[in-house]
């Protein structure tokens, strides 16, 4: 088998399932379909609940801001107790008329406990702000649902991969187990035809050789696929320790995700993910620029205040008969920027040019769609090309390899020939396993780019 590419597969899954994961409830085994781990794993992965979440977290930010404009209404408590009463000094003949010239008298300024319970009712009648705000909160909402979709689609095509590499490493070990099972009949039948005197040692020898790769291949792959499972189980946010069986079959997988029809569909913008967070990103930087300009027009108030006040020398707050002493009082404020030595001009054009990149920025993202999706197209159908090349090609060296083996037990063919034809069909079988994986996973990939799968769009 290949192992750069099952190198590469394992890195890029391992890093997925580690961004990914999440513990699902414990269960003493799982048996799934590709369809039911996908299901699976959008309702367990982390990463996909968090992102639902972020949604609930956006329509209470939107609620947020829109509360702001709405009546708000404060209360409040005041105690006072003085420890040292404040006097005020007056000329003594104010309290005594008959106190000498230059006297003074020292009287209390203020009773030693106060109370005062307000409540004030406040009105937002005009903000420039506040309209885009609201604006604002819409766009943020719009945003946390495509990042949540974004998420989905992105945890569906690891999911694939992960499935797919499973099966991909479990048919690698059977072709190699079926491999090593017939090369050992021809190595001991070979053996004694030697022992009996009408084989050359070489012959032995060549089979040995074979052998010992074919046994390293198979403990290699059985190691592989223990990382592969485990690395599926992560994804799907299973315990490592808990089995898991998958019923799908490589072959008829692959016949599944073999449909043209797909290559005819047109790609939308509209419905790309990623043209959609830009397009997001580019309403905000607009948003911006316009909460800046809004910045510098009036901002209107009104206000309606209610308090109540009372005072003694000792705690009688709480008496019934205790007087309370009202006021009240209504009004509006009237807020207007007039000069603000440039800085509010300053901080309008950076949000202008902020928004001009934005704009640039989704240009760039349009075109990279573009290309992502003509590249995913292409590399769709070469992997149906390969794998009905891989399957011609494997079929061939089938038949090479059965016609060596007759030659070389008639004497006609070496060992060295038998073993050309024997690395040959390994090779091609490696090939044909690969051909397979890369049609299940490059469709993935582009109905990622698509946004197609139906699940998708539900939250």
């Amino acid at each position: 088998m290949n192992h750069k590419f099952l190198y590469v597969w394992v890195l890029s899954v391992l890093a997925f399932a580690k961004a990914y994961s999440q513990q699902a409830p414990k269960q003493d085994s799982y048996s799934f379909t590709l369809e039911e781990a996908v299901s699976f794993g959008l309702e367990n992965n982390y990463q996909a609940i968090n992102a639902k979440r972020d949604i609930a977290k956006a329509l209470k930010q939107k609620w947020e801001t829109t509360s702001t404009g709405l009546p708000q209404i404060n209360a409040g408590v005041d105690y006072n107790y003085n420890l040292r009463t404040p006097v005020l000094v007056l000329p003594a003949q104010i309290v005594n008329p008959e106190a000498p010239l230059g006297e003074f008298a020292a009287l209390a300024a203020a009773p030693r406990q106060t109370a005062n319970l307000n409540a004030t009712l406040t009105q937002l009648i005009f903000d420039g702000s506040y309209i885009v705000a609201l604006e604002a909160s819409k766009t943020f909402l719009d945003f946390s649902e495509n990042a949540n979709n974004k998420t989905k689609l992105e945890v569906r095509k690891g999911i694939i991969n992960a499935y797919g590499g499973v099966l991909l490493t479990q048919e690698n070990i059977a072709i190699i187990e079926r491999n090593l099972e017939t090369l050992t009949k021809n190595l001991d039948e070979t053996t004694k035809i030697y022992q009996n005197g009408l084989a050359e040692e070489e012959d032995v020898e060549q089979l040995k050789i074979t052998k010992s790769q074919l046994l390293n291949q198979l403990n290699s792959a059985k190691r592989q696929e223990s990382i592969a499972l485990d690395m599926l189980k992560l994804a799907l946010g299973i315990e490592l320790d808990t089995p898991i069986i998958l019923t799908e079959d490589l072959a008829a997988l692959a016949l599944k995700n073999m449909d043209p029809s797909i290559t005819t569909n047109s790609l939308e913008l509209e419905k790309n993910t990623d043209f959609q967070i830009a397009t997001n990103f580019t309403e905000q930087r607009r948003l911006e620029y316009k909460l800046e300009r809004a910045k510098a027009l009036p901002t209107l108030s009104g206000f309606l205040n209610y308090s109540t006040q009372s005072f003694g020398e000792d705690f009688v707050f709480l008496d019934r008969n205790n007087p309370w002493f009202s006021q009240s009082v209504a009004g509006v404020s009237l807020q207007i920027p007039i000069f603000s030595s440039l800085g509010r001009q300053a901080r309008t054009d950076r949000a202008k040019i902020a928004w001009d990149q934005a704009k640039t920025d989704l240009d760039r993202t349009m075109q990279e769609i573009q290309l992502n999706y003509q590249t995913a197209l292409n590399n769709y159908q070469i992997a149906i090309d390969n794998y009905s090349t891989s399957k011609e090609n494997l079929n061939l060296a089938e038949r090479i390899e059965n016609k060596n083996q007759i030659k070389f037990r008639e004497g006609i063919a070496t060992s060295f020939d038998l073993r050309q034809a024997q690395t040959q069909l390994y090779s091609t079988q490696a090939n044909y396993l690969q051909s397979m994986f890369q049609v299940i996973t490059e469709k993935a990939n582009l109905e990622t780019i698509l946004n197609t799968p139906e699940f998708i769009n539900q939250n």
